[in-house]
């Protein structure tokens, strides 16, 4: 399944070549993927969510576009994990369960930052949710891949012992 997620998305690397390594390519393709994907689903949710109000549980309230970004992340986060070891940084050798944790802790942080550029946008700006959603995911793509790449799934330089 693999091999052929990976050439359908080569398929159309040529086009993009110029611009991009390939490996940036994939990440764009995957990512772009997924976080349409996101945005959707956080357009749906938070349309259902909003006919209701704020979401009263036990012991917090969830705004409907708080409560959208979460579910959404329920459903993307396994699919981004994927494409991001699987297909985006295979090469890397650090083990998974090690990518896993820290893949969680950056997205952790990349719903930090939705989390505040949404409040921000929405509740102080004004700004629709989904076009707020849009603003908020150029930021955080850039702050996701870069911490993906440099440590996420790096490679580690494996060291060469000389005999003397």
């Amino acid at each position: 399944m693999n091999d052929l997620i990976v050439k359908v998305i080569d398929f159309f690397y040529p086009i993009f070549k110029r611009f991009m390594p390939l490996q940036t390519y994939r990440y764009a393709a995957c990512g772009g993927a997924n976080t349409l994907l996101d945005i959707i689903l956080f357009h749906i949710f938070e349309q259902k969510f909003s006919q209701h109000g704020v979401l009263h549980f036990r012991y917090f309230a969830v705004s409907p576009h708080i409560a959208a970004m979460i579910a959404a992340f329920c459903i993307t986060f396994p699919i981004g994990f994927y494409y991001s070891r699987y297909l985006v940084f295979s090469e890397s050798n650090v083990r998974g369960r090690v990518q896993l944790i820290r893949y969680f802790s950056m997205v952790l942080a990349c719903i930090a930052l939705n989390y505040m550029f949404l409040k921000i946008l929405i509740e102080q700006l004004h700004i629709e949710p989904t076009v707020a959603k849009i603003i908020t995911t150029v930021f955080v793509v850039t702050f996701s891949y870069l911490s993906q790449k440099h440590f996420t799934f790096k490679v580690k330089k494996i060291k060469h012992h000389t005999l003397h």
